[in-house]
């Protein structure tokens, strides 16, 4: 099997496999993140008109009381719960039997007078008795409304106020105060009583919370009942607080009515139908009308994850209730795909996005107008990326599409701006923020997918850059060469619809390998230097095949992208060098050439611009040859040239037609005549006899 025929059914398994499955892949994705939450169908927001019909009540359903007020009562009857807590009695008794065992063996309560150990085990026993606590419950209890805390015994609970208990600070200070006549404090403090002192008053935690819960549950959380068929709201009337929360609780309802199997299971299948239609109607977009980007394996996939990373920020926001949308910089988008492939494809992606986001946020219908809007001016702005000022610029305009479409919107619905959510005019700044930072992403990317925009091929054509400058100076003729085919396919690139960027900036890397050997390549020879005399047909054949090779590895070494690496690999495809070819098989007739001597390594030009910068550099190297620049013979010249490269297939697989061919012939033809056109002669200015005046 041939390398060729390899190359195609690499193709065809992955266009009808890869291609596919990250699709489906992508479509599972998203359906599995899409917001559950959607059986209510109706879009709504307090102090702005009811945008359908009328609505009654489906069914009976409670009033729910808003958030905060339910908080603020909850709240309020928390003031009287009493936390528990439970008395750990081993804690006494490991105490005190500590304390009985040191009064005979510790050196400094054996000393002490009978009296003193009797009067502090009994505080010891009392002050257990009364209960010792953490620092940190007592103070917080003491804060609390009620002061007072439930001690659980058993099954039985018994309400205390905290005033009663001791801390171990306050427990050590009640036995050195309460001291009674005839025995010094100070004895007892040297008794190291504090070692005797700990909690056992202790915090119940998993009664304290369920029987919080069960306190915060004696607050009803609704007031009042709407009845099945019960008018609610017709369209045109302001939500005001009293209907929004009536919808609300409706919305509420209905939601919670929507959880069961079979429902969800509707649900789930309606979002997975939707999702598909969107992804397969791009699909289809690229396989019918754009083939080339459903080949390349990073289009497509950097296209699907930039969908689905706006896809997945709009689901995680929505079903987390994190943010506006309209903080989400969905014209990144936009411009990204319009970066790096082109309008129609960035406007069809967006709208995929843009559709099934609306699926998910609140008004739709305003998402879809305002995001729609901002999409086609991202386009606009775009229309040709040469400056990375451009992204910037654009950033402004969209922030004032932003602001214009909303202002609009609010007059059509309401008639006034006095009715306007002016926060919005915030979330736009954001996301201009967003947005102007877009740069920085493009850089991103190229890096990541190895991409290149209108903005880089521009910077890479800097004849500054110290890879051309270099060039400039060890092949000033192969310099001019490469000015020369750069202008000629960037005409061509125009007039058929090539990247004519990309086509200017492969021609003045195209011959960079040329500097290894600058002097063997006629553009750089004096008059009388010849380096080739001398050498065999298959040496020089050699040197002159080796500056592709040559240029591949410079132009990596400076980290020259491959896109335009291409160009110095297809510049001459699998041609020969026919100079030196024809020259062999003349002094050889009777042997067979080494086909591997005489071959430059290819590929073949695979896409319009390799094949126009092809064409360009054997036209203009050979025009140099002309005895005489006539259209007729530039013509000749052109039509011999091309042809002989169209019958010997080297332009199979670039997707270049007939038509395109002979636009760029009839292009080359008119820049040549104007590169060779001839100059008008100046006259001389003759000697003139100077009269002497007479005075």
């Amino acid at each position: 099997m041939s390398a060729s025929s390899s190359k195609k059914k690499k193709i065809r398994i992955r266009t009808k496999i890869f291609v596919p499955m990250v699709f489906i892949a992508a479509i599972l994705l998203v359906t599995y993140v899409f917001p559950r939450q959607g059986s209510f169908k109706y879009s709504f927001s307090e102090g702005r008109p009811w945008q359908y019909g009328l609505l009654t009540a489906p069914f009976d359903f409670p009033i729910y009381k808003p958030a905060d007020q339910l908080k603020a009562e909850q709240d309020s009857i928390l003031k009287f719960y009493e936390p528990y807590f439970e008395v750990d009695e081993e804690v006494q008794k490991s105490a005190l039997a500590d304390f009985d065992a040191d009064v005979n063996l510790n050196d400094k309560l054996s000393r002490l007078p009978a009296e003193y150990k009797l009067y502090i085990r009994d505080k010891l026993q009392h002050l257990y008795t009364n209960g010792i606590m953490r620092s940190a419950d007592y103070d917080r209890i003491l804060d609390s409304a009620t002061g007072s805390l439930r001690i659980k015994k058993g099954n039985v609970a018994e309400s205390r106020k905290i005033e009663t208990f001791f801390t171990i600070r306050s427990a050590y200070e009640k036995v050195l105060n309460d001291v009674p006549r005839g025995v010094d404090a100070a004895v007892v403090r040297s008794a190291d009583i504090n070692e005797y002192i700990r909690e056992n008053v202790i915090f119940d935690a998993a009664t304290s919370e369920k029987a919080q819960n069960e306190f915060v549950q004696q607050v009803d959380i609704s007031r009042g009942m709407v009845q099945q068929g019960q008018r609610i709201i017709d369209q045109g009337e302001i939500v005001d607080a009293r209907t929004y929360n009536i919808l609300s609780s409706l919305k509420r309802v209905s939601e919670e009515r929507s959880g069961g199997s079979s429902r969800s299971s509707g649900i789930i299948l309606g979002q997975l139908l939707l999702v598909s239609l969107m992804f397969a109607s791009f699909h289809l977009y690229l396989l019918f009308f754009r083939p080339t980007e459903y080949r390349n394996r990073k289009h497509v996939v950097f296209m699907l994850l930039l969908i689905l990373i706006f896809l997945l920020l709009t689901a995680i926001n929505v079903r987390f209730d994190l943010f506006s949308v309209y903080i989400i910089p969905y014209a990144i988008v936009t411009i990204l795909i319009r970066t790096f492939i082109d309008s129609r494809t960035a406007l069809f992606a967006s709208l995929i996005t843009i559709i099934l986001s609306s699926l998910m946020v609140p008004f739709p219908f305003e998402f879809i107008v305002i995001q729609i809007a901002v999409s086609m001016v991202s386009i606009f702005m775009l229309k040709e990326l040469s400056e990375r000022s451009q992204l910037i610029r654009s950033s402004f305009f969209i922030l004032l599409t932003y602001i214009l479409v909303y202002i609009g919107l609010i007059l059509y619905q309401e008639g006034s701006l006095k009715e306007g959510d002016w926060l919005m005019l915030v979330y736009f700044l954001i996301n201009f923020i967003f947005i102007m930072f877009s740069y920085s992403l493009v850089y991103l990317v190229e890096k990541s997918f190895g991409f290149i925009s209108g903005v880089t091929l521009v910077e890479l054509s800097n004849i500054n850059k110290p890879l051309l400058k270099e060039l400039s100076e060890k092949a000033p003729g192969t310099f001019q060469h490469s000015l020369q085919v750069s202008n000629l396919g960037m005409a061509a690139a125009t007039k058929i619809g090539a990247n004519a960027s990309l086509i200017r900036t492969g021609a003045l890397y195209h011959d960079v390998g040329k500097m290894m050997n600058p002097a063997f390549f006629t553009e750089n020879q004096t008059p009388g230097m010849n380096p080739h005399a001398g050498l065999p047909l298959e040496e020089s054949a050699r040197i002159i095949i080796s500056h592709v090779k040559d240029g591949v590895k410079i132009a990596l070494k400076y980290n020259v992208p491959q896109q335009i690496v291409d160009f110095i690999e297809t510049h001459h495809g699998t041609s020969v060098p026919k100079y030196f070819y024809i020259s062999w098989k003349n002094a050889n007739p009777d042997k067979e050439a080494n086909e591997a001597d005489f071959h430059y390594p290819g590929p073949n030009p695979f896409s319009k611009e390799t094949a126009i910068m092809m064409m360009a550099d054997a036209v203009e190297a050979s025009s140099r040859s002309l005895p005489e620049y006539t259209e007729e013979s530039l013509r000749n010249l052109v039509n011999k040239i091309i042809d002989a490269q169209l019958n010997e297939g080297y332009f199979r697989l670039a997707p270049i037609t007939f038509r395109d061919i002979q636009t760029v012939k009839d292009v080359f033809v008119d820049k040549l005549k104007t590169m060779y056109h001839s100059r008008i002669a100046y006259p001389e200015l003759k000697q003139q006899t100077v009269i002497p005046t007479q005075s």
